[in-house]
Parts: C-alpha cells; structure tokens; sequence
C-alpha cells in the first residue's frame, strides 16, 4: 500500500476509533468488579493510541536484558496519572502528549539506536504519567471496587500485550536477524503514523 494511502487509512481509522477510544462500557461507569475489570481489559485495544505505544513498548525492549520489567514504569506512571485524574487535576495538553509520545516511541524504534535504560524507563513512565489520565476518564465516580478492578484489567492486558509484542520481537531476531529488523523498522514506522494522526486533531 503506497505510504499516501496507509496514513489516510490509519487516519480514517484513528479517528473512528478516537470516538470510541474512552467509553469500553459504553460510556456507564462500571458498577461492579467484573465491569471494571472489563473495562480495564477493553480500553488499551479500542484506543489505537494507547495500544500503538504498548505494543511498541514491547518491541523497544525486546533488545534488553531485561526488558520484561521495562514496562512497570509505564504501568507504575499510568497509575499516577489515573490518580490525578480521579483527583480531578488535569494534566496540560494531555491528548497531545499522548500523540507526541506514540510519535517518539515510533520513531526510536524505527532508528533502531539503543537509549540507556534509565533514559528509557523515563520516558516510559512520562508517556505513562499522560496514558493513565486519559484511561481514567470512564472511571471517574466509580466505587472503589470497580475501580481497584478497572486498574487490575488495566494492567493485565498491558502488560500482556508488551510482553507478547517483545517475545515475538525476540524470536525473529533470533531466528531470522535481517527479517526482524525490517520489521521493527516498518512497526515502528506504522506507530509513528499512528501518533502523529492523532496529533493533527489537537493542532486544530
């Protein structure tokens, strides 16, 4: 598919999904622990950015030694910035951030240049600290319960999603190196896409 054409296919798509992209249940705030739950589980898929940056999360530390706990930050952040947003204290210029930091995960992948790890784990949890505040809004006014479980489902399939993505990132590059690095590359490259069509709407 010529580039032209995908990143008009990834904005029709982000923008039907952007509509979607904070109301898992609807739009109810979950009432008891199996919603919330669910709604944890279903916000990070039906929310292209969100899921962009956790899936390239986990290409970008397949590379590490120990790039299974990398995610933590984002995850420990993203608890944060759910907790602000429950506190009612807005975070500037969230969406855009959270454009800006599937752009720049996309793009490190694409380099393919290693960042140390704590420069890494920085970034993580800052995208985290702006992912979590976004993923709140459907749970402002919840009970604690169906909270507590919106956060566990949150976390679940995170953190499953990233390793997942790591492990396959892992096993091409050991089984076939010059085909995982194309790869990564043009992963990468669809993330950027990704960011930055959810980018253009907060320029507007």
């Amino acid at each position: 598919m010529p580039a032209p054409t995908a990143l008009a296919a990834v904005l029709v798509f982000a923008s039907t999904v952007g509509a979607l992209a904070h109301h898992p249940m609807g739009g109810a705030t979950p009432q008891t622990l199996w919603h919330g739950f669910l709604s944890g589980l279903g916000h990070p898929v039906i929310g292209l950015d969100h899921l962009a940056f956790v899936i390239a999360m986990g290409l970008i530390a397949a590379p590490l030694r120990r790039g299974a706990v990398m995610p933590v930050a984002f995850l420990v952040a993203g608890a944060a910035g759910a907790g602000l947003h429950l506190e009612r204290i807005g975070l500037p210029f969230a969406e855009a951030a959270i454009a800006l930091s599937v752009m720049a995960i996309g793009a490190l992948i694409v380099s393919q240049r290693p960042l140390p790890t704590a420069a890494l784990a920085g970034l993580f949890a800052l995208a985290g600290l702006f992912h979590g505040h976004a993923l709140a809004e459907s749970i402002v006014g919840a009970e604690p319960a169906p909270l507590a479980a919106y956060l566990a489902g949150l976390a679940t399939v995170q953190s499953m999603i990233a390793l997942a993505a790591m492990h396959v990132a892992r096993r091409l590059a050991t089984e076939r190196p010059a085909f995982a690095r194309a790869a990564v590359a043009i992963a990468g490259g669809a993330v950027a896409a990704t960011g930055f069509a959810f980018l253009l709407p907060t320029l507007g």
